[in-house]
C-alpha cells in the first residue's frame, strides 16, 4: 500500500467528523456547483458528486433541494475557493483551504489563528509544493474485486486502488477526476462519495507536547465557518 492509504487510514474522514460542519461545508459545495454549471444534476457533473457526497454523511434529502433551489436564486451570493499557506509551531506546514463570500474576514481569522498559534501565515506557493493534490472515489464493493477495479481504471489515471470496511476507494491525481467519474458512470459502478485531498509528500514525527501545539492551531482551523480542509505535515497517530 502506498502513501494514499496510509494517509487515509490516519484520517479517518476527519473532514466529515462533526455532523454540522459536513453539512454546512456540503451546503457551500452546493453553492459553487449549481453557480457553476447549474441546478440539474444530469448535467453536472460537480453537483452530482457534491449529492454523493450529502448521501454519505447522511443529509436529509430535503435540506440538499432546498440548498439547490437556494443556490439558484439571483439574490444568492457565491463563494470564493481560496487556499492558505503557512507553518504551526515545530516546522510543520500547514495548508488551508476555504469557501468565503467575504475575503477580508476569512483573511483576517486566518491570520489570527496563526498568529494566536505560534505560527506564521505564507505567501502563495510557500508550502503547497509539499503536497500532493488527489481525487478520491469511494464505490460500492458489491460485486467486485478491488485487483479487477485497479486494473480496469489505470488508463483512466487511477493510483491506488484498495478496499476497507466501506467499500473500495480509487486515488489519482487531481486532473484524472472527470475521467474516472464518468467512466463509473458509464460502468454502472455506484459512487459512494467522492472528492479531494491534499496529501503530504513528507511528515514529520513530534512528541506528545509538540502535537499538543500544533493541535491548538489545527482546531481554531477547522472550528472557522470559511474553512473547508485543512492539511498538515505532522505525522498523525492512527489512534
Amino acid at each position: 500500500m502506498g502513501r494514499a492509504f496510509e494517509f487515509r487510514k490516519a484520517r479517518k474522514m476527519k473532514r466529515w467528523s462533526a455532523m454540522s460542519k459536513a453539512f454546512t461545508r456540503i451546503g457551500k459545495d452546493i453553492v459553487m456547483a449549481v453557480k457553476e454549471g447549474g441546478p440539474d444534476p444530469t448535467g453536472n457533473a460537480r453537483l452530482r458528486a457534491v449529492m454523493q457526497n450529502a448521501k454519505a454523511v447522511n443529509m436529509p434529502k430535503d435540506n440538499v433541494e432546498r440548498a439547490i433551489k437556494k443556490a439558484s436564486e439571483k439574490g444568492q451570493g457565491d463563494y470564493k475557493e481560496v487556499i492558505f499557506e503557512g507553518y504551526a509551531p515545530h516546522g510543520i506546514a500547514v495548508l488551508v483551504e476555504t469557501a468565503t463570500d467575504n475575503n477580508t474576514r476569512t483573511v483576517a481569522n486566518v491570520r489570527s489563528y496563526f498568529n494566536k498559534c505560534d505560527g506564521s501565515l505564507g505567501t502563495s506557493g510557500s508550502v503547497v509544493f509539499m503536497f500532493d493534490h488527489t481525487c478520491n472515489f469511494r464505490i460500492n464493493a458489491e460485486g467486485l474485486d478491488a485487483e479487477e477495479v485497479e486494473l480496469e481504471f489505470i488508463d483512466f489515471g487511477a493510483e491506488e486502488v484498495f478496499a476497507d470496511e466501506d467499500g473500495i476507494l480509487i486515488y489519482a491525481p487531481f486532473e484524472s477526476f472527470g475521467a474516472i467519474q464518468a467512466a463509473l458512470e458509464e460502468k454502472g459502478i455506484e459512487i459512494l462519495s467522492s472528492g479531494f485531498e491534499r496529501i503530504p509528500q513528507v511528515t514529520k514525527k513530534l512528541t506528545p507536547e509538540q502535537v499538543a501545539d500544533v493541535e491548538k492551531l489545527l482546531e481554531k482551523l477547522d472550528d472557522d465557518d470559511d474553512v473547508q480542509n485543512v492539511y498538515h505535515t505532522m505525522e498523525e497517530s492512527e489512534e
